[in-house]
Parts: structure tokens; sequence; C-alpha cells
């Protein structure tokens, strides 16, 4: 039997600003009232990016603090809230792990390629991912291409991510090719995903996210949407609202005759405490 179909929502990310999409939330109330619309479409895991004073990509802690305390005010506890740790050049390896052991968030994505760019850092991302477990945080792993999937891999039969079964998230494309509409069903990178052996998300920029949501619900797999990934609707026109993408994922596992993940679902599924 297939799974509940996870819906995760990343309705900021860390370049688009407000001249993109006037509905992109940036400040804790915004946030707070974006989780709310997610929550109430399907929506059961919010991935979320801070920025500073500058409407910039941030990992300051304090600016987590008051976003997720925003957004707890607005939701309650149900709602799954993962912080990003992305670098965007911004930030080394080390400000990256320093900022998730200072934090303690209730889950947290992990770009492999950045915390472990070689086997040199092993030991200290090994460190990290076992301070992980013991603060029963939940952590989701970031692949970007083949070379990611085969070093993830050999990671985990060794046991590194203490699990047999880490949660991953397979980016079809990046942000910066965002104007490209090449189908992900074009791409080697799905072969990798098809053998994958542990619970998995993909998602999406600009036409293929929606490619990416029919493969997720066809393939047993979860989708990340928002305007994280895009923000215009199949006739190039922006879209309306942050729900637009989350109900055409709830549309699509209803097609493959599954059913859509509440918190509670993925919580029990994934084993989040």
């Amino acid at each position: 039997m297939t799974d509940p179909f996870i819906i995760m929502s990343a309705p900021n990310g860390a370049r688009r600003q407000k001249g993109d999409h006037p509905a992109l939330p940036i400040t804790p109330c915004e946030l707070a009232e974006c989780a709310v619309q997610v929550y109430d479409a399907g929506a059961s895991i919010l991935h979320l990016h801070v920025r500073d004073e500058n409407n910039q990509h941030s990992l300051d802690v304090d600016r987590y603090r008051a976003a997720i305390r925003a957004i707890r005010e607005a939701v309650g506890d149900d709602l799954i809230i993962q912080v990003t740790s992305e670098a965007v050049g911004q930030y080394n390896r080390f400000e990256q792990m320093d900022m998730v052991r200072r934090l303690k968030p209730q889950a947290v994505s992990l770009a492999l390629r950045e915390i472990c760019p070689t086997d040199a850092a092993l030991g200290e991302v090994e460190d990290l991912i076992r301070w992980v477990a013991d603060e029963h945080i939940f952590p989701q792993y970031i692949l970007y291409n083949e070379a990611d999937y085969v070093q993830f891999e050999r990671y985990r039969k060794k046991g590194v991510f203490q699990s047999d079964s880490p949660f991953v998230l397979f980016v079809l494309g990046r942000y910066q090719d965002a104007e490209s509409s090449e189908s992900v069903s074009s791409t080697g990178f799905l072969k990798k995903i098809q053998q994958a052996s542990f619970p998995w998300a993909v998602c999406g920029f600009a036409d293929n996210e929606r490619h990416a949501i029919a493969y997720a619900a066809k393939q047993g797999g979860h989708v990340r949407v928002g305007f994280e990934n895009s923000i215009l609707q199949e006739n190039k026109a922006l879209l309306e609202d942050h729900t637009v993408m989350i109900k055409a994922c709830v549309e699509a596992a209803q097609r493959e005759g599954r059913t859509t993940a509440s918190p509670f679902d993925v919580k029990s599924m994934l084993k989040i405490g």
C-alpha cells in the first residue's frame, strides 16, 4: 500500500523578493499568515527561510525563533516546521552546522554537498548527525544530482545517517535555471530516484514543478512546492496565492489513489518526535 502523499510548502526561499510576487512572505507575521493558508490547503511540512533587515537570506537564530514563534501562535503545534540550512554562497558549513546546534529546530534540511563537500569533512558531519538524532531533530537531506546520490548512498550504507531510511529531497533543476521548461522526465537523475530504498520527495523549478508533482504522486514519493520553486501558472501569469500548487498536489494524489498526509501521518511515517 502506497504511503499518504506528503506535501511540503516552500513559500519564500532565499532569493525572491516582493517585486517577484507581492504575496511572498518575509516577515514573521506574513509567514504566520501563509502557514495558515498552506496548512488549511493540505501541506503538512513548512520549509522555512528567514531574511535579514535588507530582505536577504539569513541563518540568524533569533530571526528563526521569531518566525517560528509567530507560526506556532497562528497554527499551533500540528504543522511541522523545517528550517533551511542553505548556504546561498553566504555561509560556510561550520556556520550552517552551528545554526542547527544553536536553534535546535523541529526539523532541518541539509544539503549534503554543502555540509560534507568531501570525505575529509565526514567526521564533523557524523558528529552533527548523531547530535541531531540525540536531540530528536528530524533531518532531510538534499541531493542535486547523480553524484550527490552516489555519495549519499555510500554514506547511508556505512550508517552515517543513523538510519537506513533517511528522508531525502531530490532537486530537479536549479533556481538559476528556472526559466528552463525542459521536462524532468528527460534527466537521468530520475533513474537514480526510482532506485531509492528510502522515503523521498522531489521539487522542480518553473514548469518542472508540475512535472515533479505528477512524478512523485505516481512513483510513491512526496513533493515540495511553493514560491521558492515557482510563482507562475502554466499560462505564465502569477499564481494567485500559495494554495494553488498545494491544491494541484492534492488532486494529483487523488488521481493516483493516494490520500494526502496529515502532519500526524508524517510524524508516524517518518518517526518525528
